[in-house]
């Protein structure tokens, strides 16, 4: 199942999304794109995922075009709203997830495991379905 993980500058949230969906069923389907997106990871996102075995240097945020969006089976959108393409037929869930940039690490780091559990609870609630179903 093909997921893309949303946010506004695709530098923090969606990134770890995608990371951890990635890391957690063994694929590439999870992918992170940002309305506007950013130049750069969050250094304090990148810090924070490091210390959980996940290396984002590598990361660059993209734009998330509609395009992308039709390529997916389903859209998570993390604070980017309305900016957010509307695809006929694509789920679509939002995850109200605290924007991490800026944040000391110790707060950042609680976002990150939320995300984490977020992601592993999507994980279980599609992993028996068939596609169709989705």
């Amino acid at each position: 199942m093909k997921v893309i993980f949303a946010c506004v500058h695709n530098a923090g949230r969606s990134q770890m999304a995608a990371a951890f969906y990635n890391a957690l069923t063994g694929s590439s389907e999870g992918v992170s794109a940002g309305t506007e997106p950013g130049e750069r990871v969050h250094p304090e996102v990148a810090s924070v995922m490091k210390e959980v075995g996940i290396d984002l240097s590598e990361a660059k945020p993209q734009k998330l075009t509609e395009e992308l969006a039709n390529s997916a089976d389903m859209l998570i959108t993390m604070g980017c709203g309305e900016a957010c393409p509307y695809v006929p037929g694509l789920k679509r869930e939002d995850w109200p997830l605290e924007d991490p940039k800026g944040k000391p690490l110790e707060h950042v780091r609680v976002i990150r495991d939320e995300v984490k559990a977020r992601v592993e609870s999507l994980i279980a609630k599609n992993q028996d379905k068939p596609k169709e179903a989705l």
